[in-house]
């Protein structure tokens, strides 16, 4: 079932959301949802999914690599937190969840229904546009908000022109 978005109602704001994934392009994603949301006074989230992993170990091994997954997490969130706040301005919101990443991107739309936009960067590897957007591409439909993709040759002086 599809919510309601929430972000044009009284005392709401829309929200843009960036996922960190550590590829180069998620660093555009996260800069043109950090333009959109500053040009029109609205607030920027970004998403970190802590990968499912074998933390199918003894305990206190489990224990152990859940915790280094989430310390990893937490510093790759504050640099790009701290990076936002110094070039564009604004203060994000920080998410961090572990599982798979469609159904994580998935829940955190549901659970904030003032985010409007899932903003993706397509890479230029010869691979293909880079692991989340070919994870998401043929889902997409699938979101209950719309899905941007940034080509990957756009500067970041070029997404501020755009925004």
């Amino acid at each position: 079932m599809v919510s309601k978005r929430l972000s044009r109602l009284e005392g709401h704001r829309r929200k843009f959301m960036a996922v960190i994934d550590g590829t180069p392009e998620c660093e555009k994603a996260v800069h043109y949802a950090g333009r959109r949301a500053q040009n029109s006074n609205g607030g920027l989230v970004l998403l970190y999914v802590i990968p499912e992993g074998d933390f199918q170990q003894w305990l206190g091994v489990e224990q152990i690599m859940r915790a280094e997954a989430r310390d990893e997490a937490e510093a790759v969130m504050a640099k790009a937190a701290q990076q936002v706040r110094e070039t564009i301005g604004i203060d994000p919101e920080v998410v961090i969840r572990e599982g798979s990443a469609t159904e994580e991107i998935h829940a955190a739309i549901e659970e904030d229904q003032d985010i409007a936009i899932l903003v993706l960067a397509a890479g230029g590897a010869t691979e293909g546009p880079g692991p989340l957007v070919t994870l998401l591409a043929g889902r997409a439909s699938a979101f209950p908000i719309p899905v941007t993709v940034l080509p990957e040759t756009l500067s970041n002086d070029e997404i501020d022109a755009l925004c």
